[in-house]
C-alpha cells in the first residue's frame, strides 16, 4: 500500500506537508508574507486543521459501528435529536454546522445510540452539501440495520450564506430525507416531526 493511500494513515507528514505549501502559495496570491511571524505556522495549521475536518474520509460504516447492532424485540420509533454536526461545504470549502435528528422504527435489531451521533459525524467530516449528507446518514442506517423506516433532519447554518454571497447570518437550513414507514405511513412522519418540534413537509401533520 502506498504512502496515498488513506489505509496507511491520511494525517501523514507527506499530505500534510503537500497541503501546506499549496497554503503558502494562497497566502502569497492573497498578498501575504507567509513568512512573517504572525503566518508562520499557519500553513502548516491549516494542513493539519483540513486533514482533521476530513478525517471521515479514512472511515467506514462497518468500522464505526463496530459490531453494535443488537437483537431486540422492540418495535416503537427510537430517535435521538441535537445531535451536532460540523462539515465543510464542498462548493467554497468554509464551515456549516447544526444539529442532525435521527429516528428509526426498528424490525428485530438496534444500533447502539453513540453510533447515530458517529454516523452522522463520519459523513459530516468530509467535503460535503447538506442533502447529499441527509440521505447518506438514512441510507447507511437503512442498510445497517433494515429497520421499517429512518427519518433523518438537518437543521444547519451556513458560514457560505453568512459571510459572503446573500450575507443573511440568521438564515438556517432544514433538510429531511425519510424512507420506508417514514415516508409511506403520514401517522409515522407526523410523530417523527411532531417529537423534533416541526411540522411535516411532507404532509400529513
Amino acid at each position: 500500500m502506498s504512502e496515498e493511500e488513506p489505509g496507511n494513515g491520511w494525517a501523514n507528514e507527506g499530505r500534510v506537508g503537500r497541503i501546506a505549501d499549496a497554503v503558502s502559495i494562497i497566502l502569497k496570491e492573497l498578498g501575504e508574507d507567509p513568512k512573517r511571524e504572525g503566518l508562520k505556522r499557519t500553513p502548516r495549521r491549516m494542513a493539519e486543521l483540513l486533514v482533521d475536518c476530513t478525517r471521515g474520509y479514512t472511515q467506514n460504516i462497518d468500522t464505526v459501528l463496530n459490531g453494535a447492532i443488537f437483537h431486540e424485540d422492540y418495535s416503537e420509533m427510537v430517535l435521538v435529536k441535537d445531535i451536532n454536526i460540523f462539515s465543510l461545504c464542498e462548493h467554497h470549502v468554509v464551515p456549516f454546522f447544526g444539529k442532525v435528528h435521527i429516528a428509526y422504527i426498528p424490525r428485530g435489531r438496534v444500533l447502539g445510540l453513540s453510533k447515530l451521533a458517529r454516523i452522522s459525524d463520519m459523513f459530516a467530516r468530509r467535503l460535503q452539501v447538506q442533502e447529499r449528507l441527509t440521505t447518506q446518514i438514512a441510507s447507511a442506517i437503512q442498510n445497517a440495520i433494515e429497520p421499517l423506516g429512518v427519518g433523518v433532519v438537518i437543521e444547519a447554518q451556513h458560514m457560505c450564506m453568512a459571510m459572503r454571497g446573500a450575507c443573511q447570518p440568521s438564515s438556517t437550513t432544514i433538510t429531511s430525507a425519510v424512507l420506508g414507514c417514514f415516508q409511506s405511513d403520514s401517522r409515522t412522519r407526523a410523530e417523527f416531526f411532531a417529537n423534533i418540534g416541526r411540522r411535516s413537509a411532507l404532509g400529513g401533520a
